[in-house]
């Protein structure tokens, strides 16, 4: 069988059906190597055609895919199917769903690395956290701007206004296949999920360069969910204690969660707790705590050898910034912005602080450092009205979907720079519900303060490192 590539995916589209006794007969390893060969960022099975499958013939394609993405180090799985065979594949594979999974090729194309900067606006929802922060930071990664459904009720109630989104996702799984680290934020804590046997190549699947300059926005916690780890050697704990220390220099706080030391020297979690790392048997010893949650994310000036001096590179690329920041807050407010000042110095609040909001997000790559917005919550609520769907005063809600917001600003950030030849990645938003706790981790750095007026209501950018 030979695959038809469009955009950089290599699709293959069996019929008929798929056992174990006519699978290898549709579709050969050579035939996947010879796609391979292509230069493809992905080798997907379309089951558009396929009238029935069991696990049997399942079985033979994973184990091409295996074979292939091993050595080629591109995405494989299955593309074209409805929400009946999604789940049939599921509960398959359950904890060994090592292969990706894309409701449609329309999806697909989201993320392959040739169709990158598309700019396109996607909804996405799953109902597993990790996978909605993986499939999140992808888009983000390939130049789109994901917002994501908390729960299924608001999914089903966004995606009915098809003129918000120009694609929809759900019923789609990343597979991580042990090549990164799965990231995502809850409130203000950063959660990565490890799994398996934790050795010396925690230090090549786990983002250095994300962890840092998400300090450097202001995240304080990060969890490690480790129920799914089985053990780990010295390389890992040698790993874990580093980065405690490195964060020390912040008074960020790394705890793991769920992580058993049957199999690991106990020895191991008295020299983690030393370098000030924290276990907690169940996710919701932290987040349902909340007094223990602010305790341990909250804000916290940087070290002052963490502090850098915003350059003239970042400085050349503000119209940029701007553009991506007010461009986005007009069309979410429906209102034109007004540019009031600009100046190059400390961050300065005026009026109120205790009606302001603000969020942060982080740059890094070709060039780094930080866009900080703050908004009086009067604006904050008009322009998250939209992606709520209805007005509400719940500062929770707001600051959940000011981070959306915020995501939106930085997928354009991205597209805007890389249109001038610069690449970057970026950090996951970090909001403020008191800006004094933002005041703290900016402290004194310097950078471009803008204010600007959204029909008399004020609102500020700063950019700095």
């Amino acid at each position: 069988m030979r695959a038809v590539v469009k955009k950089g995916i290599g699709i293959f589209s069996p019929q008929g059906f798929l056992d174990g006794n006519n699978s290898a007969s549709l579709l050969s390893i050579e035939d996947i190597e010879a796609t391979a060969k292509l230069n493809v960022d992905m080798i997907l099975v379309s089951l558009r055609k396929v009238i029935f499958f069991n696990r049997n013939g399942l079985d033979t394609f994973i184990k091409m895919f295996a074979k292939v993405r091993a050595k080629h180090s591109i995405t494989v799985g299955f593309c074209d199917y409805d929400e009946k065979k999604f789940n049939a594949i599921v509960k398959f594979y359950k904890k060994e769903l090592n292969f990706s999974l894309f409701r449609s090729q329309e999806i697909a194309f989201l993320f392959s690395a040739s169709y990158k900067n598309q700019n396109k606006n996607v909804l996405l929802y799953s109902d597993d956290k990790s996978q909605s922060a993986a499939m999140a930071i992808e888009l983000h990664d390939h130049g789109h701007n994901p917002i994501i459904a908390q729960t299924e009720e608001e999914f089903n109630k966004k995606s009915k206004d098809d003129s918000t989104y120009d694609v929809i996702i759900d019923s789609t799984y990343i597979g991580q296949m042990g090549q990164s680290v799965a990231t995502r934020v809850t409130g203000n804590a950063i959660i990565y999920t490890v799994s398996s046997f934790l050795d010396a190549n925690i230090g090549n699947t786990f983002n250095i360069a994300y962890h840092n300059n998400s300090l450097n926005v202001g995240f304080r916690l990060f969890i490690f969910d480790a129920f799914k780890v089985v053990s780990m050697n010295v390389h890992a704990l040698n790993f874990f204690s580093k980065l405690a220390s490195s964060g020390a220099e912040y008074n960020a706080t790394i705890c793991f969660v769920g992580l058993t030391f049957e199999k690991t020297p106990i020895a191991f979690k008295e020299t983690l707790e030393d370098s000030g790392i924290m276990f907690f048997e169940q996710m919701d010893d932290i987040l349902k705590n909340k007094e223990l949650l602010d305790e341990l994310g909250a804000s916290s000036a940087s070290a002052a050898n963490n502090k850098r001096v915003i350059n003239k590179n970042i400085v050349s690329e503000l119209p940029n910034f701007i553009e991506a920041a007010v461009n986005t807050i007009e069309m979410m407010t429906n209102s034109k912005a007004v540019k009031d000042a600009a100046k190059v110095d400390e961050i300065v609040i005026d009026g109120d602080i205790e009606n302001k909001i603000a969020s942060s997000i982080g740059f890094y790559g070709d060039i780094d450092g930080m866009v900080i917005l703050v908004f009086p919550i009067d604006i904050a609520k008009k322009a998250c009205e939209l992606l709520i769907g209805e007005e509400t005063d719940d500062t929770e809600m707001i600051l959940d979907t000011l981070a959306e917001l915020v995501n939106i600003v930085g997928g354009k950030i991205k597209s805007l720079l890389f249109e001038g030849g610069i690449s970057v990645d970026i950090t996951l938003p970090r909001t403020y519900k008191a800006i004094n706790s933002l005041l703290d981790v900016v402290g004194d750095k310097k950078g471009v303060q803008v204010d600007l007026s959204f029909e008399n209501d004020k609102f500020l950018f700063f950019l700095t490192r």
